[in-house]
């Protein structure tokens, strides 16, 4: 697409259709338009300490854009490229049935036993890694590019469904719809237990773009990799929770939720109403980024 072709498509995004996409310069995520909607955010269960709601409705007033896919590693390249930006370091990776970290792993050293390809999501990024890249997308821009909200991820990542996952109501359709911990990842970064029977061919951190998108245009909301998102963790959702689909901010906020499960994650963690919940600092092989952008 040419300069002009972008610089047009941006001055007319407000006017995109639902489901339409774009990308706004060179080196930035693929975009798809998503329609708001009203829909039943959490649910009645969960693991101990982790309650996943109480359920609350929730009406994303304005639609928004969301990346087809995670940040790619090529595409956080070249943001460290332009800024100089020094990402975090000493990288939490699953190995030996537990979690451990890595001095020195990173973003460009993930311990996946070779480099990262360019097309694979970006991993071992906390919080502020995954904010400074949204923030360097905006300002490449000039528009309002931004980190999900959890309300946002869990329409999004539903679409339209309201079934126990985003694509059904059985365990075993899992792969056919994402990278969890199944017949090919290895056994020695199975941390959770209870390995799926399926294969879906990637023993660990698969490239973007190899499953089916969902009714909105998005690809594997829920497996590859955790999403880092704007909220403060709260458990269970407090009663100012917003229900217009905006981050909740409030509480102590000394942890931020991360959504979505990942290649090493126990099917169980897939449903869409799932939470995570990490410091900002938190570095792991297993969280990555989704950027949403704001839509006149």
């Amino acid at each position: 697409m040419s300069m002009f072709a972008l610089g047009l498509l941006a001055s007319v995004t407000g006017g995109l259709a639902d489901g339409a996409t774009f990308t706004e310069c060179t080196d930035c995520p693929e975009m798809v338009v998503v329609p708001g909607g009203t829909f039943v955010m959490g649910a009645d269960e969960g693991e101990e300490g982790r309650y996943e709601g109480p359920p609350h409705e929730v009406t994303i007033e304005r639609r928004f854009a969301i990346g087809i896919d995670p940040v790619t590693v090529g595409q956080f390249s070249a943001f460290v490229a332009d800024t100089g930006y020094e990402a975090a370091s000493d990288c939490i990776v699953p190995m030996d049935g537990t979690y451990k970290v890595v001095p020195g792993a990173d973003w460009r050293d993930p311990q996946l036993g070779r480099p990262p390809l360019p097309n694979e999501p970006v991993v071992c990024i906390d919080f502020t890694d995954a904010t400074a890249y949204a923030a360097w997308v905006a300002a490449k821009t000039g528009k309002p590019y931004r980190l999900l909200s959890e309300a946002e991820w869990e329409y999004t990542a539903r679409g339209g469904l309201m079934a126990r996952f985003p694509w059904g109501d059985d365990p075993e359709d899992a792969c056919d719809h994402g990278n969890f911990m199944d017949a090919s990842a290895p056994s020695e970064a199975n941390v959770e237990g209870d390995m799926l029977g399926c294969s879906d061919g990637y023993a660990q951190l698969a490239p973007v773009g190899r499953m089916p998108a969902n009714a909105f245009g998005v690809r594997e909301m829920v497996g590859n990799v955790w999403t880092w998102v704007q909220d403060c963790y709260e458990m269970p959702y407090p009663a100012d929770t917003p229900t217009d689909g905006s981050a909740y901010l409030g509480g102590a906020c000394d942890r931020h939720s991360v959504r979505g499960a990942s290649w090493a994650t126990n099917v169980t963690r897939a449903r869409p109403t799932f939470r995570g919940r990490d410091p900002v600092d938190r570095t792991s092989s297993l969280f990555s980024v989704r950027l949403a952008r704001d839509l006149p």
